[in-house]
């Protein structure tokens, strides 16, 4: 299991559900974490539950004041920062006819934009310690589902931004890779409750016959994209997602 010991890192949608487990999980690896979300109560709870590590920033991540403020936390309140994990995305899923601007604006903002914004205000740190950023991609995008538009688009600009800076920030020893997960989050767990035939049928076209587990299946993925042990990736895109895309 890698450790994070010493290691100093952002994660964005830090509080609850995928970005929950993983601030949860890269804790209990060593790391101390600096988790920005608009939800207050998810964000001072999960704060609660490891003081020393954890520290809570309310913010929303399309502002780019936001990650300013989230690496000034890092380093006033930890010294550093040495990674950071942009997973916070909002969208709406609509037809394409149907999206509307605010729709596209939503997707573009919280998920490419913000990417972009938090990646910009870590560089200076990151080149200092040599860090890593893990940012999240979609099965979404690389299959085009349907009602995704604005979300699945968003999530390939993120890919697109994320190998040009691997190539250009290799020089600062700055790795830059992405996720895509397929997890059962509370959404997917309501949907596995109140539509038990469809999610069954689902799972079942999972090679590995099931959902993913945020804090089993993602977060360790994410942590090992952090740590040392992953030295020599950067660039690539990492399907945790039980088989279900196997990219070429």
């Amino acid at each position: 299991m890698g450790r994070l010991d010493g290691q100093v890192i952002i994660v964005t949608g830090g509080a609850a559900g995928i970005g929950g487990a993983i601030t949860s999980v890269l804790a209990e690896r060593g790391a101390a974490i600096v988790a920005v979300d608009i939800n207050e109560d998810a964000g001072k709870a999960i704060e609660q539950s490891n003081p020393e590590r954890i520290v809570f920033l309310n913010g929303d991540v399309s502002k780019e004041s936001v990650a300013n403020a989230a690496v000034s936390l890092a380093v006033s309140r930890f010294g550093k920062l040495t990674g950071l994990v942009n997973n916070a995305h909002a969208s709406r899923q609509k037809p394409l006819m149907e999206l509307t601007p605010d729709d596209w604006a939503l997707s573009f903002n919280t998920g490419l934009n913000a990417t972009l914004y938090f990646m910009k205000a870590a560089y200076p740190e990151l080149s200092e310690s040599g860090g890593a950023i893990v940012n999240f991609g979609s099965g979404a995008g690389l299959e085009g589902m349907e009602l995704q538009a604005s979300y699945a688009a968003a999530k390939e600009a993120i890919r697109g931004l994320s190998r040009v800076a691997a190539n250009e920030w290799a020089k600062d020893k700055i790795r830059v890779n992405v996720v895509c997960p397929k997890a059962l989050t509370e959404g997917v767990a309501q949907w596995k409750k109140s539509h038990p035939g469809p999610y069954q049928e689902a799972a079942s076209r999972v090679p590995l016959g099931y959902f993913g587990d945020p804090e089993k299946d993602i977060a360790p993925v994410v942590a090992f994209l952090l740590s040392d042990d992953s030295r020599y990736m950067t660039g690539q895109t990492l399907m945790a997602d039980g088989g279900s895309i196997k990219l070429r």
